[in-house]
C-alpha cells in the first residue's frame, strides 16, 4: 500500500478513525476525572558534617556522599512513618503514609528533597512540616554516638515545605493528550484492517480481481429510490437516469459482430437491487424508441409487475400452461409504453418449468418480435434459475451491490453462468455512496427531484 492508497483508505474508512480516536479521548478524559487528585508539598534538607571531627575536608564529603543515598531512603521508612502519624494522629497506617512521601538526592549534592503526596493539598503541607522535623531529628539520633558524644551530620532545612494548590494527578491535558495519540493511532491502525479484511466489492480494481467483464455502469445509493424507484418518476437529468443512459450506451458496444437482443440481469445474492435494475435498463431503451420487452422470470419471488403496476396474476406461466395467450398476457407500461411479460402464478418447480422446451420456443417466438427483451432472473447463488435462463439469452449482466456484495460471492456468481456456457457481458455496482472515494460512482448533472414532485411544485406556484 503505497502512500496515496494510504490517505484513499483513511478518506473512505474515516468515520472508524475518528470513532475509535474520540473513544480514547473519552475514556482517558473520563479515567482522569475519576482519578482522586493529589497535591504535592516539598521541602528540601542540607546533610553537613562539622569538619572539626573529620580528619580533612575531602573525608567530609567522602562521607556524606555515602551517607547521603541512605538517609534519602531514611526518609520513606516505616520508624518516621510511626513518628509523624504519632504527632499528627494521623488515621492511617505507616505503610500507607510511606506511600505518600517520596526522597531523592540532587546529584553531586548533598541536598535531599523530600515529597509528600495528599488527596488535600493543605494536609500535604503539614504533613510534609512534620515529616521534616522528625528526619532532622531522628537522623541526629541515628549519628549520635552511644557515649553521649554529639552528632556527626547537621541536618539543615533550606527550603519548607510549600502550599501547592494545583493538583499534580491526574494531569487532564497530558492524559487527554496521550489519550488522543493513542486513539489516532489505533483508529488508523483499525482503518487499515478493516480495509485490508474487508472483501466486499467497492472498486473497479476489485471487480477486475476476479473477473474480465467490464463494469458498465454504477448506480448510485438514491433515498428517494423507494418513493421514485422509476425512471419515469425522474427528471430528465437526475442522476439516476445518468447512470442507465450510460448502461443503454454501454450495451451497444459489447458485441459488434452479432448485436444481443435478449439479456438476463442477474445477481449473486438477494438484495443487490437486480430487478429495479432490470426494469429501469428496460425503460431506458424504451425509450429511445425501440420495442423492448421484460420478462419476470424470477418465478419465487416476482417484483417486476408490482414495481411497474401491472396486474401480476397472468404472465409467463399462465402462458407457459396455455391457460391464456401469449399475445394477452403481454401489458404494457404507460408511462414509458415498455411492455411487461409479468410472472403470473408461482409454480412448485420453477427450475423445471424454465429448462423446459415450451419455454426455449416461448423465448424464441419472442426473440422474433422485439428488438430488445430484458429477463429479471433470480440470483445465482441460491438457485439454478438463472444458469438455465443464461443459456437462453445472448448474455447475462450481474448487479452487484457496492459495499455487500464480496469479492467471492462474484467470483461464485460468474463461475454459475460461465459453468452453464453462457456469457457475462458486464457488472453492474448499485447502491454507491455518492461519495464514496475511488468507487465507479459519479455524477454528471446535480440530482433534479422527482417529476411528481415538479409537477406539485409548479402547480402550487400556479
Amino acid at each position: 500500500m503505497d502512500f496515496k492508497q494510504f490517505l484513499l483508505v483513511l478518506r473512505r474508512r474515516w468515520r472508524s478513525a475518528v470513532a475509535v480516536f474520540l473513544l480514547a479521548v473519552g475514556i482517558s478524559t473520563g479515567i482522569s476525572l475519576a482519578i482522586t487528585p493529589q497535591y504535592e508539598s516539598t521541602a528540601k534538607v542540607f546533610l553537613a558534617v562539622d569538619v572539626r571531627n573529620a580528619t580533612d575536608a575531602y573525608a567530609a564529603t567522602l562521607f556524606l556522599s555515602t551517607r547521603a543515598e541512605s538517609y534519602a531512603d531514611l526518609a520513606g521508612s516505616s520508624e518516621l512513618a510511626e513518628r509523624v502519624i504519632d504527632v499528627l494522629d494521623l488515621d492511617m497506617t505507616a505503610a500507607e503514609l510511606s506511600g505518600r512521601i517520596s526522597s531523592e538526592v540532587i546529584e553531586e549534592t548533598s541536598l535531599i528533597t523530600i515529597t509528600v503526596t495528599d488527596p488535600d493539598a493543605r494536609q500535604a503541607q503539614k504533613i510534609a512540616d512534620v515529616v521534616t522535623s522528625e528526619f532532622q531529628t531522628y537522623t541526629e539520633e541515628l549519628e549520635t554516638p552511644g557515649d553521649g558524644g554529639e552528632s556527626q551530620i547537621d541536618v539543615r532545612l533550606t527550603d519548607a515545605p510549600e502550599y501547592n494548590p494545583d493538583p499534580v494527578k491526574p494531569n487532564l491535558v497530558l492524559n487527554i493528550v496521550a489519550g488522543a495519540l493513542i486513539g489516532l493511532l489505533l483508529g488508523i491502525a483499525l482503518a487499515v484492517a478493516r480495509e485490508v479484511l474487508d472483501r466486499t466489492v467497492r472498486t473497479a480494481e476489485n471487480i477486475a480481481e476476479v473477473t474480465d467483464a467490464p463494469v458498465l455502469a454504477s448506480v448510485g445509493f438514491d433515498n428517494q429510490i423507494k418513493s421514485s424507484p422509476l425512471l419515469t418518476d425522474l427528471g430528465t437529468f437526475a442522476a439516476r437516469t445518468e447512470a442507465f443512459r450510460l448502461l443503454r450506451t454501454n450495451l451497444q458496444f459489447i458485441d459488434l459482430d452479432q448485436k444481443a437482443r435478449v439479456l438476463v440481469v442477474t445477481s449473486a445474492v438477494p438484495g443487490e437491487g437486480k430487478t429495479m435494475t432490470a426494469t429501469n435498463l428496460a425503460i431506458a431503451l424504451a425509450q429511445t424508441g425501440r420495442t423492448v420487452l421484460i420478462v419476470d422470470a424470477d418465478l419465487r419471488r416476482p417484483r417486476v409487475a408490482s414495481a411497474l403496476g401491472v396486474d401480476p396474476a397472468v404472465g409467463l406461466t399462465t402462458a407457459l400452461v396455455g391457460k391464456t395467450q401469449i399475445e394477452d398476457a403481454i401489458q404494457v407500461h404507460e408511462a414509458s409504453g415498455l411492455h411487461v411479460l409479468a410472472s403470473g402464478a408461482k409454480p412448485p418447480n420453477p427450475t423445471e418449468i424454465l429448462q423446459s422446451r415450451v419455454t426455449h420456443d416461448l423465448i424464441r417466438r419472442l426473440r422474433q418480435s422485439y428488438d430488445m427483451i430484458i429477463i429479471d432472473a433470480p440470483p445465482l447463488l441460491p438457485v439454478a434459475d438463472a444458469s438455465v435462463l443464461s443459456t437462453l439469452a445472448d448474455g447475462a449482466i450481474l448487479v452487484v451491490r457496492h459495499g455487500q456484495t464480496t469479492r467471492d460471492q462474484v467470483v461464485d456468481a460468474v463461475n454459475r453462468v460461465t459453468q452453464v456456457g453462457g456469457r457475462l457481458y458486464g457488472v453492474v455496482v448499485n447502491m454507491v455512496a455518492k461519495r464514496a472515494i475511488g468507487s465507479y460512482y459519479y455524477y454528471y448533472y446535480e440530482e433534479t427531484k422527482p417529476v411528481e414532485q415538479q409537477r406539485r411544485q409548479g402547480s402550487r406556484k400556479k
